[in-house]
């Protein structure tokens, strides 16, 4: 038998997806089972032994028709037996549809049943804590009625090197190892889904203060400039606990670094998707324009909790569509003030750091 999973978007989604050819490989140990991703994105992939091959949908592929042309050739001659979209846009379909699998699998719209021979309703509502974009993909699985239990946890791999490296590069810029180590998400996959600087410098400040703790920034070299204004932000005491300098220099030494910390706090995003899957607590701070409900994956109130304007000023969302709320998020982020939610922080960090400086004895 052989399986195309399809999911080109990017590495929260692609981790998420990635359950789906776990639970296909514990249904169907012998199959084949490929998975379409954009070629950026392959690093959160590696180590993954569900997955058979990789098919990577290139830059190439948009930019040229011919192309993009043949990659639908080799997808005709791998003659797949199924064919899961769990992207389902217009860039998957020709391939779902050169594919000729006899079972192609993806989520319902009216006209999609043209194409797709079985089509899974799209829950808006979470059932349970896994989150409603982990309800969602799993719901994909329905038709096929694996006789196995689900895996639902995304899972990242680390290999010894990658761990040794990180223990070295701790070591080598004098990470106090009997501390604990926080990663900071200072900034998010865009300025609208990034909090702003001033209010995420009185975050970093409330940990310092309260704890001794290393603190590493999160950010690509193009973002050095804001992630600069954040640190300056910060006081001095403040500035003095973060390591601003320990990056990695491709995705996967941040997965190694991140694997590293003992938790992560911020905005949404990759860093935050990554860090669950390595089993680290997390703290987000979603935008206002984001619907929480989705990406909230595993809320439990203790090791993985998340923040919303909507949860403390609901009236500001009221009677508002989602292009509206969009619309204002600047001035919605504005009035999502850290002291909102600190108390909630602080018991986050009391559980996974310890008492604060100011109540031991």
């Amino acid at each position: 038998m052989k399986i195309l999973v399809i999911q080109q978007k990017m590495i929260g989604d692609v981790l998420v997806s990635a359950i789906l050819c776990d639970n296909l490989r514990k249904a169907y140990p012998n199959a084949t089972i490929d998975y379409m991703v954009y070629e950026s994105t392959v690093a959160v992939l590696q180590g993954n032994q569900s997955i058979s091959n990789l098919i990577l949908f290139k830059e190439k592929h948009r930019k040229s028709k011919w192309e993009f042309f043949k990659f639908l050739l080799d997808i005709r001659k791998a003659k797949y037996d199924i064919v899961i979209d769990s992207y389902a846009k217009i860039e998957s379909f020709l391939p779902v549809i050169f594919s000729g699998a006899k079972r192609k699998i993806s989520f319902d719209k009216k006209w999609r049943k043209l194409i797709f021979t079985d089509v899974v309703e799209k829950s808006q509502t979470p059932k349970s804590n896994l989150g409603l974009i982990i309800e969602q993909r799993l719901s994909l699985l329905d038709p096929l009625h694996l006789n196995v239990p689900l895996e639902t946890f995304p899972k990242l791999y680390v290999t010894s090197e990658e761990a040794a490296f990180a223990k070295k590069l701790f070591e080598s810029n004098g990470l106090d190892r009997t501390r604990k180590t926080v990663m900071l998400s200072i900034i998010g996959s865009s300025s609208d889904k990034t909090y702003p600087s001033e209010y995420m410098a009185q975050l970093i400040n409330y940990i310092a203060d309260r704890y001794d703790v290393n603190m590493l920034f999160n950010y690509i070299p193009n973002q050095k400039e804001l992630a600069s204004s954040i640190f300056n932000l910060c006081k001095p005491a403040t500035q003095a606990k973060i390591h601003f300098d320990v990056l990695g220099k491709n995705l996967r030494e941040f997965i190694a670094i991140m694997n590293e910390c003992d938790l992560i706090i911020g905005n949404d995003g990759g860093a935050i998707n990554m860090a669950k899957a390595l089993n680290k607590p997390s703290f987000i701070v979603f935008s206002p324009w984001i619907d929480k409900k989705g990406w909230a994956t595993f809320e439990d109130g203790t090791n993985h909790v998340s923040v919303h304007l909507s949860e403390y000023k609901p009236q500001l969302f009221e009677e508002k569509t989602a292009k509206e709320i969009f619309t204002e998020n600047t001035a919605l982020y504005q009035e999502f003030e850290p002291e909102l939610f600190l108390p909630l922080l602080g018991k986050f960090t009391e559980t996974h750091l310890g008492q604060p400086i100011s109540s031991r004895i």
